[in-house]
C-alpha cells in the first residue's frame, strides 16, 4: 500500500493524492518531473518548481528529474524518476492526477507494467463541476497560474477556485467548449493549501507574462522553516 504520487502542485495531482490517503495508502513520495519544454505533451509546467515547497508542508520526500520535454523521449526521464520511486521507498502503486487524457494515462500504465507496479487513477472519468465543489467542500486552495484558450485572459491569473469560479467555468463550457476541470490544457493551477499540508503556503510575489488568451503567473513563496 506504498505509493508514490505523480506530482505537479495542481489541483488534480493533490487531490489525487489526498484521495489516496483516504483509501488508506500510505504516501511514501512525491515524483515532480520538470520540463523545458513549456509545451510539453505530458507535464504540467507553470509553477512546477514550487512543488519543493509543497512537498515540504506536505513532510514528504520529493524525487525530482529534469527533461527536455521531447515528445515520447520525456517519457525515459519519468521512467527513471519511477524506478528510482521504487528502489528508494519501496512503493508498490504509481497515483496519478489523470482525468481524462488517454495519452497520459496509457503511458504511465505501461512504465507502472515494466516494473510490476498498480498504477491508480483516483480521478479518472470524474463529473468534472462535481469534482470542482468536491474540491471546495473539502477546503482545497487552489488558484489559476496559466490560462491558454480564448475566452481566458490575464483577468483570470490568481484567481481562486470557488463558488463563483465554478458558476463562471459552467458557462464557459456551454458557450465554449471549455473543459470546466482545465482538463484540455484550457488552464493551470498550483495549490496553496490542502488538508495534505501541515500549513499553507502564502505568495509573497509574482510575475505575468503572455499576450491575448496565453498567459502565466510565476510565483514566489514564503520560505518554509525546517520545523513547521
Amino acid at each position: 500500500m506504498k505509493a508514490a504520487v505523480l506530482f505537479s502542485g495542481g489541483k488534480d495531482s493533490c487531490y489525487a493524492a489526498y484521495l489516496t490517503k483516504e483509501k488508506g495508502y500510505e504516501l511514501n513520495c512525491l515524483i515532480s518531473i520538470f520540463s523545458k519544454n513549456k509545451e510539453s505533451y505530458m507535464f504540467h509546467t507553470p509553477s512546477i518548481k514550487k512543488t519543493k515547497q509543497q512537498a515540504k508542508v506536505m513532510q514528504l520526500p520529493i524525487i525530482i528529474k529534469k527533461t527536455k520535454g521531447k515528445k515520447e523521449e520525456e517519457l525515459k526521464d519519468l521512467e527513471k524518476a519511477i524506478k528510482k520511486a521504487k528502489e528508494k521507498y519501496n512503493i508498490g502503486t504509481i497515483v496519478t492526477g489523470a482525468i481524462e487524457s488517454v495519452y497520459q494515462a496509457s503511458r504511465i500504465q505501461k512504465i507502472c507494467d515494466k516494473f510490476n507496479l498498480k498504477c491508480f487513477n483516483p480521478l479518472w472519468q470524474i463529473d468534472e463541476i462535481q469534482y470542482l465543489k468536491k474540491l471546495i467542500k473539502s477546503k482545497f486552495k487552489i488558484i489559476i497560474t496559466g490560462v491558454f484558450a480564448y475566452p481566458l485572459d490575464k483577468s483570470w491569473l490568481g484567481r481562486e477556485i470557488n463558488q463563483d469560479f465554478v458558476k463562471q467555468v459552467k458557462e464557459l463550457k456551454e458557450k465554449y467548449k471549455i473543459h470546466p476541470a482545465g482538463e484540455g490544457g484550457e488552464f493551470e493551477t498550483f495549490v496553496l493549501d490542502c488538508p495534505l499540508f501541515e500549513k499553507p503556503l502564502k505568495i509573497i510575489n509574482s510575475k505575468t507574462s503572455g499576450e491575448k488568451n496565453s498567459w502565466k503567473m510565476d510565483i514566489n513563496l514564503e520560505k518554509i522553516r525546517k520545523n513547521i
